[in-house]
């Protein structure tokens, strides 16, 4: 190693003023008109790329792809996948699916800097755009730890054990992660060495049965953070996580919110406890920045990369947006009738606020003709599953959904999301439109609203503005919200009239007639036995 070299090393990741220093500047690109009497043996070594160069393209091609970094000694952009293969040593058939089957013709944005970043074993906070890739971001580098390829890695090479956990906040998404995870590496017989597990009904069955050396036959884990935590507080806990090397957090903004609806911050703390490897990595991945999750990440993650892609909290700009009042809960249900009536390109996503309205709406529309479903927690996850299923293939025109069961869900065909309920926050309402307009398609996005949103008016229609989108004055001119009223309208849900149009007297004879022939049934069942 030459001095070059040595100085290419040291200066790694630093910028130049190179007007103060242009003549040190044109010796180091090898400009012969300035460069000083030199060793006749080094100028061979001097035809290599610049570091200055390098650190300037590094600069150029980030500012392009809107990436934003804050961090210490980041390592350089991914700028193609079969970098994975030459540089990084991972199998070419991983290199297929990604091209082939998944259909990326390049790294996206999170792609190019979360993959490398993990890679080099640095722990992570990522924000960026819904449908913009974060999924591969994050299991690329988790495939590659399993397979020992991750570069300065102080892992001992140890005996099979648990290596990654994946938590999301829900099943639906940990499905859909499993599912991406086993396509990576269920191609070659290298690749199927590896096991990937979603932690479902029947793996906690398992783990009832094995106990906590269980985990030791996965080298991946993919769960929500129910079950997760149901296995961490049994007496003895029924899974060992003390191997774990990485953890990775999906829609990391949403786990660690406080409030009465969830206990996701309480669970998410529970895991990171029982992770006590000393070789943990952790990384945080989400569409929306959250200010929480950032403080956590500087105070108890090392020397933390921090990516954003993107502005914060912006919506993706390939989405058309548009705000409709609707008066009233009776104006919301007509005119969510003429967008069906007026024809759309199904299938479509329509939020409501909680499960018990989505119900409501789910009764109303199944007499209207249309191709509906209703997806909620109180669903069997086979019912969901089937849901989700038969909106990706668009059997089912219209899904209806609240925020939790669409959120990260991967709709790459929903060519419309119609919040029938205003969203709570800016934040809500970029992850709905998100589920439209992924990987660059277009999508359209309808918000309907009434007299009891115009508090939180002004907030959505500043993220529509800056997407691009039409908005008229008056609602940007609306009386901004105080730190505390925001809190109140985000921990709590506004108090609506019901969707139903049913006469309520009728209603409650109908439930009083499901309520007797339960009981019916009951005392028949208890002649029987």
């Amino acid at each position: 190693m030459n001095n070059r070299d040595i100085f290419r090393e040291l200066s790694f990741g630093l910028h130049f003023d190179m007007k103060r220093f242009e003549k040190d500047a044109k010796v180091l690109r090898g400009d012969k008109n300035n460069r000083p009497e030199e060793n006749p043996e080094s100028v061979e070594d001097e035809k290599d790329d610049m570091t200055i160069e390098d650190v300037k393209d590094a600069s150029q091609l980030r500012k392009k792809h809107k990436i934003f970094i804050e961090g210490t000694d980041i390592p350089d952009l991914l700028s193609s996948f079969h970098e994975l293969e030459s540089e990084f040593k991972l199998p070419p058939s991983i290199v297929q699916v990604l091209t082939k089957s998944l259909k990326f013709n390049s790294p996206t944005p999170i792609q190019m800097q979360a993959i490398t970043a993990m890679l080099h074993r640095r722990e992570l906070l990522a924000c960026a755009p819904t449908g913009s890739g974060k999924t591969i971001a994050f299991l690329i580098p988790a495939i590659s730890h399993c397979l020992g390829k991750s570069v300065a890695s102080a892992c001992p090479k140890s005996k099979k054990t648990l290596k990654v956990l994946i938590v999301s906040p829900t099943r639906e998404l940990a499905d859909q992660i499993f599912k991406v995870a086993k396509q990576l590496v269920e191609v070659d017989s290298e690749n199927s060495l590896l096991k990937i597990q979603i932690l479902d009904k029947s793996t906690v069955k398992k783990f009832q049965t094995a106990g906590a050396a269980h985990a030791n036959k996965y080298d991946i884990l993919v769960s929500t953070p129910n079950r997760l935590v149901y296995l961490l507080n049994q007496q003895p806990a029924l899974i060992n996580l003390n191997t774990v090397e990485w953890l990775i957090i999906d829609e990391s903004d949403k786990l660690f919110e406080a409030n009465e609806k969830n206990s996701f911050r309480e669970q998410l703390g529970t895991i990171y406890s029982a992770c006590t490897s000393k070789y943990i990595r952790r990384a945080m991945f989400s569409a929306t920045f959250a200010y929480d999750v950032q403080q956590w990440c500087h105070l108890n993650m090392d020397s933390v990369i921090q990516i954003n892609i993107g502005g914060k909290n912006t919506a993706v700009k390939s989405v058309t947006q548009k705000l409709l009042f609707a008066g009233n809960e009776r104006g919301k249900l007509m005119a969510l009738r003429e967008v069906v009536r007026q024809g759309f390109k199904p299938p479509a996503l329509v939020f409501v606020q909680s499960k018990e309205r989505a119900k409501q709406l789910f009764a109303e529309l199944i007499y209207d003709g249309i191709n509906v479903d209703v997806i909620h927690a109180d669903r069997t996850p086979a019912q969901r599953e089937n849901s989700v299923n038969a909106t990706r293939i668009g059997k089912i025109w219209i899904l209806i959904c609240t925020e939790l069961m669409g959120r990260g869900i991967d709709f790459k065909g929903i060519n419309l999301v119609i919040n029938y309920d205003f969203p709570t926050s800016a934040i809500s309402y970029i992850h709905r439109i998100g589920r439209t307009g992924r990987a660059g398609r277009h999508g359209e996005a309808i918000t309907f609203f009434t007299e009891d949103d115009k508090p939180l008016l002004r907030s959505i229609a500043n993220v529509i503005k800056e997407a691009g989108c039409p908005i008229p004055d008056y609602m940007l001119g609306i009386k901004k919200m105080s730190k505390d009223e925001r809190k109140k309208w985000g921990k709590s849900e506004v108090k609506r009239e019901t969707i139903r149009t049913t006469p309520k007297d009728i209603l409650e004879k109908n439930s009083k007639r499901k309520l007797q022939s339960k009981k019916g049934s009951g005392k028949k069942k208890k002649t029987a036995e």
